[in-house]
């Protein structure tokens, strides 16, 4: 059953985000496309509709986060946002993804949270955002709530992963959503994200989740059978 987050009546469910967050979408950094995004946002607000906080695993710049942080507002509850900042694996110096702009010039190692608050602060959104610093498996280790939809967008290996599942898509509230990013079942992209595929995959064998759609490489899946760590 829906609940309600002020007076016992689900809240309206937005549909797309104004032309003012979807332009800070397309200025943050980041590589979600815009179908993908509109798809992202539409499953967080549908998800927003039982009460819950949404969680997302890999904030980068902040850019996805945007969307999230939105719908959230709108439904008037938090978005949630898992990072160390340090950059995956394929954003380190010498790989294709990697920005020199995120290096801190003292350390001389990623760091994405000064751009990822600035992002934030310019979209006007820092209110409805609780970013969590450190590693997915050791947050996840400490989490004890459900969560309306939890949306994973992070490391590109099976350990990674995996570890990002297995710690949070047991926290999905029952009718509550399960999004996975950089799908891809071709065999050729396994650097980009046979990883996220092979967790797709592992999700629908669950029996727990059931697919509602895909729009490129983002999958959106309902939890229909027990949450695990609710039970």
């Amino acid at each position: 059953m829906e609940r309600s987050v002020t007076s016992g009546e689900a809240a309206p469910m937005v549909k797309a985000p104004e032309p003012g967050i979807l332009g800070a979408f397309e200025a943050a950094k980041g590589f979600m496309p815009l179908d993908e995004g509109l798809a992202l946002y539409a499953a967080a607000a549908e998800a927003g509709r039982l009460g819950l906080p949404l969680l997302e695993i890999g904030t980068y710049c902040g850019r996805s986060t945007i969307l999230l942080a939105d719908a959230a507002r709108a439904a008037g509850v938090t978005a949630l946002t898992v990072d160390h900042h340090r950059g995956s694996e394929e954003q380190q110096p010498g790989w294709e993804y990697h920005d020199p702009e995120t290096v801190d010039p003292e350390l001389g190692v990623m760091d994405t949270l000064p751009t990822f608050r600035r992002t934030l602060r310019r979209a006007g959104l820092e209110e409805h955002v609780v970013a969590l610093v450190g590693r997915s498996p050791q947050i996840a280790a400490l989490w004890g709530r459900p969560l309306g939809l939890v949306f994973i967008d992070g490391g590109h290996t099976d350990e990674h992963a995996s570890a990002d599942y297995e710690g949070w898509a047991p926290h999905v509230a029952e009718g509550g959503l399960l999004v996975i990013h950089d799908v891809f079942p071709d065999p050729v992209d396994e650097f980009t994200g046979q990883a996220p595929y092979r967790v797709h995959q592992r999700a629908l064998a669950s029996g727990e989740f059931t697919e509602v759609s895909a729009t490129g490489s983002l999958r959106v899946l309902r939890r229909t059978g027990a949450a695990a760590a609710h039970r």
